[in-house]
């Protein structure tokens, strides 16, 4: 006698979950996919059409200058974005006004206007006051008198001659695009330090007073380690767009992309095929950087939704 077993009914389909597969398919970054994949139809259409492959290879000797202006720039404008959000938040009086008159000064100002006045005015301005002073230091004497009626006299005539015969030409536009870029973006990237460092919790900072940190040591231990999560994705969006931004430098002659362009196409009137080619290439150094954002972005997340989970 067989005894006959009920089969167990089939499972049914979790609609929350059907959901939420429909919901990541629509926020993946389809419009990615389809920008790379014109980017790729077009480039693989022209690299044989001239004179897109002589535009290319002038194009592509100012992209090392595009790259290593931009990342110069970049790494000062932290340094003093940093420098500035740390200062703004002094009880000093004098020391905060100072600070924030800075940030929203050069907020207002363009970046384009501001590379000008680095480039034209305050710098040139800044190596005729070195003139002069290294001309008086060629001047100056300092006498020491020492025991057993030993005397020292010291001179700063080779510091004096240096500073004096140094010209305004001998400094390339580079270093001064570079200075530019790096004081207006200084003042966006100290907002969002400041937005960082606010994120943290009151409570913490009480928690590390109560234990007898510094002030230095609750910055350095509690508050920055966690701030640097909040503020890594826009210091990254930022970063583009400083890339974006290099291309200014090329009204200063640096021989970046935009500039090795204009370069080509004013000498052999192909405007359309050029521009062509410095709008590509400026596109794919974007989209490149910001996949790399987005995967950032997606691993800090994921590690923030472990940390609610646990």
């Amino acid at each position: 006698m067989t005894i006959a077993h009920e089969s167990s009914p089939p499972p049914r389909p979790n609609p929350q979950k059907r959901n939420i597969l429909i919901r990541r398919l629509a926020r993946a970054p389809w419009w990615l996919l389809v920008l790379a994949l014109l980017v790729i139809w077009f480039a693989s259409s022209v690299v044989d059409q001239h004179p897109y492959p002589v535009v290319f290879r002038a194009v592509k000797e100012g992209m090392w200058t595009t790259i290593w202006v931009s990342v110069v720039a970049y790494i000062i404008a932290l340094v003093l974005g940093l420098l500035v959000a740390l200062l703004r938040r002094s009880s000093n009086v004098i020391i905060y006004q100072a600070v924030t008159f800075y940030v929203q000064a050069v907020r207002g100002i363009p970046t384009l206007v501001l590379v000008y006045y680095m480039a034209l005015a305050l710098i040139p301005k800044l190596i005729t006051v070195g003139n002069d002073f290294g001309e008086w230091l060629t001047h100056v004497k300092i006498t020491i008198e020492l025991f057993d009626d030993q005397v020292i006299k010291l001179t700063f005539k080779g510091i004096g001659t240096s500073l004096a015969e140094f010209k305004s030409r001998e400094f390339n536009n580079a270093y001064r695009a570079i200075i530019g870029l790096a004081i207006s973006y200084s003042a966006f990237l100290s907002e969002i330090f400041r937005a960082g460092i606010d994120s943290v919790g009151v409570g913490q900072l009480e928690a590390a007073r109560s234990l007898g940190m510094t002030r230095w040591q609750m910055m350095r231990l509690i508050v920055l380690p966690q701030a640097i999560r909040v503020i890594l994705p826009p210091l990254g969006n930022d970063f583009i767009a400083m890339l974006k931004e290099s291309s200014l430098v090329s009204v200063l002659g640096v021989q970046d992309i935009t500039r090795r362009g204009q370069t080509y196409a004013t000498s052999t009137f192909t405007f359309f095929e050029v521009y062509n080619t410095v709008a590509l290439t400026y596109l794919v150094l974007t989209l490149t950087l910001s996949i790399l954002v987005n995967l950032m972005e997606m691993y800090l997340d994921r590690g923030q939704q472990r940390t609610g989970s646990a």
